[in-house]
């Protein structure tokens, strides 16, 4: 057990040197001479424009865990899971794959600071990450269907990529029906997976926990439709937002754009994000660098791209380091202002 364990820290070290190092031989190979001058040509209304579209965006996704959260009759303010969720992102950056790690602190935090029962934050994270993970599979989808009726990028064969997020899309819901479905055999799986921990004094109640678990979701399956529909569309301007946004940075480093290359490099981007690498470092810039040389298009502007998109990066990272603090100690939801 402590061989496991500890092996998971150096797995973590070593996603990071390689992340880093392939990133660093990236970056090297772009010229990064007129990249101070890219930041500096920015004028007051396109740093304002940008601010407010990644704004939006952030207040977007809490709005739609907000509704979810009222779904479930949980009394969570709208900053209360701001915070939890900026928070959650930052350990989620520095995990190998950016698309988990934070959501068991995430729990934890709405159970112990904001006095959450355990079953219903345990809830309320799933459901956001599902529909997270779904309407980003979803978008991906799309994309690559556009593609497909694309000269410019058919020398990618995007019909397996179509395969595989088509995939994943039916087996979250195919997960979601059986969980709806069947939810003793689920219990009872569970059940198996942690016998060796049955003495523990929380896992002991394991069936009372997955009872109040599936009832809950059952009460808000079947009677917070419209809620759920509502923040699914919550979920569709986020997106919205996000792909102005890196329209928005491609006109900053004067790309030559036309729809299809625009689909080509936004989806190049969102795939690279998905594979397990921290943050994304080393895949979105391999990635770029790859798509530039593969389309002609200059790579000052590739890397002045990259150098956008990281401060970006850096900055939310920061916002969600300067929550941690306050989430240590436990305080009840009705005391916050």
């Amino acid at each position: 057990m402590n061989s496991t364990a500890n092996s998971f820290p150096y797995s973590r070290y070593l996603a990071w040197i390689a992340a880093l190092g392939l990133a660093a031989w990236i970056l090297s190979r772009l010229p990064f001479t007129d990249l101070l001058q890219t930041i500096i040509d920015l004028g007051p209304s396109q740093w304002l424009v940008w601010i407010a579209l990644n704004l939006t965006v952030i207040a977007l996704l809490a709005g739609r865990w907000q509704l979810l959260t009222r779904a479930m009759a949980l009394p969570c303010r709208f900053l209360q899971l701001l915070r939890v969720r900026q928070a959650g992102q930052v350990i989620s950056f520095v995990t190998p794959g950016p698309q988990f790690g934070g959501e068991p602190l995430q729990v934890y935090w709405l159970w112990q600071r904001y006095a959450v029962p355990g079953h219903a934050a345990f809830l309320a994270v799933g459901l956001d990450r599902l529909y997270e993970l779904w309407v980003n599979f979803a978008v991906l989808l799309l994309a690559v269907l556009m593609l497909l009726t694309s000269r410019s990028a058919a020398f990618v064969d995007w019909q397996i990529i179509a395969f595989i997020l088509l995939g994943l899309i039916l087996l979250m819901g195919l997960f979601g029906w059986y969980l709806l479905r069947k939810p003793l055999h689920t219990r009872d799986w569970i059940k198996r997976l942690g016998s060796r921990w049955q003495q523990n004094e929380r896992l002991r109640n394991l069936d009372t926990h997955w009872s109040q678990l599936n009832d809950l979701l059952r009460e808000v399956s079947s009677r917070q439709r419209p809620t759920l529909s509502l923040a699914l569309g919550l979920s569709l301007l986020a997106w919205i937002g996000m792909i102005a946004e890196f329209w928005l940075l491609l006109s900053f480093v004067d790309v030559p754009l036309d729809l299809a290359t625009f689909i080509f490099l936004f989806t190049v981007v969102r795939l690279a994000f998905l594979l397990p690498l921290p943050g994304g470092v080393g895949s979105v810039e391999a990635g770029l660098f790859w798509a530039f040389q593969a389309l002609a298009l200059p790579l000052p502007a590739a890397a002045g791209l990259i150098l956008l998109m990281r401060l970006r990066d850096v900055v939310i990272l920061l916002a969600g380091a300067a929550a941690l603090p306050g989430l240590r100690s436990p305080l009840a939801a009705a005391s916050e202002s």
